[in-house]
């Protein structure tokens, strides 16, 4: 499959009062067409801030450099207008707390016609005739037709998640990025939105972004994974690859640290804390935390480097070099 979406060099710094916060420090990623891509990583290693950055959604303070090419075009230099015609149309985003970004005041299916016709989907003469393809888009979502002419306070938390679903699918969009979907949900509701997300992608041939710390959804969701730390790509896999052989240390921890049915022992955990991203470590970012740290990782930054045909690591004991 071809690339829909290739990140290269991408720098997201945020400019403070105490200086420069490397948010996003030099990220690459290449997303194929219909792939359900995982992006994992602690809170504040810049998961969200990578997708923000996607759809130029940063204030002007913040410096962006590098290229994010969506077929081939590299959304940093494209003006605002010709953004807004991708950003919502082409590129779908489903944001943290989701369920907090509806309008309490409107009911949820003219903040779908509302964003259809900004996109020019339909006419402003057609609202009248619209109810019936909302409809259908709430029941292949999971929610009854009625529910189009509720208000947001009337739908519990998963539904209003699937809302949100619905107004980002009904610009039919090629990519969507949905960040943290299930947070703040019941592990029913989660695995829900789970098998919703997933069969939308067989569906409708979407190419899926799914960002979220919890790696028990990225095991049961995404094809492939990039593990992120203190702004940086420590790890790229398939998602089988890198739970049942993970290479990164950093990789090992997160993955020993979820909760396994039927196994009785005790759960791993890291110490210590991010990097300050103002002044990040020299070396590696996470040669102060990690239990196999050698010399050279204080001192030299490791490289991204592809290990087996599509695996690439950030690592010093693990990349092409540690035997040399």
């Amino acid at each position: 499959m071809e690339n829909i979406l290739e990140i290269s060099r991408l720098k997201v710094y945020y400019n403070t009062a105490l200086g420069y916060v490397r948010a996003v420090d030099d990220v690459d990623l290449a997303i194929k067409k219909g792939e359900i891509f995982g992006i994992a990583g602690e809170s504040g290693c810049g998961k969200s801030t990578l997708a923000k950055a996607i759809l130029r959604l940063h204030s002007p303070s913040v410096y962006i450099n590098g290229k994010v090419l969506f077929e081939g075009i590299n959304l940093l230099t494209l003006d605002e207008n010709k953004m807004r015609k991708i950003r919502g149309r082409r590129i779908g985003y489903i944001p943290q707390s989701a369920m907090n970004s509806l309008n309490p005041i409107m009911r949820i299916k003219d903040q779908i016609v509302d964003a259809m016709e900004d996109h020019g989907l339909i006419k402003k003469n057609e609202r009248k005739n619209i109810d019936s393809k909302i409809g259908e888009l709430f029941e292949e979502i999971g929610l009854q037709k009625r529910w189009i002419n509720a208000y947001p306070h009337e739908l519990s938390g998963g539904m209003k998640q699937r809302a949100i679903i619905a107004c980002v699918l009904s610009l039919q969009p090629d990519v969507v990025i949905a960040d943290e979907p299930t947070t703040a949900l019941d592990v029913v509701v989660q695995r829900g939105i789970i098998e919703l997300l997933r069969n939308l992608r067989d569906k409708m041939n979407i190419t899926l972004i799914i960002i979220t710390h919890d790696m028990g959804v990225q095991a049961m969701l995404c094809d492939k994974i990039a593990i992120m730390y203190g702004g940086k790509i420590m790890e790229i896999a398939k998602v089988s690859e890198c739970f049942n052989d993970p290479l990164h240390p950093y990789t090992k921890m997160l993955i020993s640290a979820i909760p396994k049915l039927g196994v009785k022992e005790k759960l791993k955990f890291l110490s210590g804390s991010p990097p300050d991203l103002r002044n990040p470590p020299k070396g590696c970012r996470f040669y102060p935390r990690c239990p196999v740290a050698m010399e050279i990782c204080k001192k030299k930054e490791p490289i991204l480097e592809m290990v087996e045909p599509g695996r690439f690591i950030s690592c010093h004991l693990c990349g092409k070099g540690a035997n040399s």
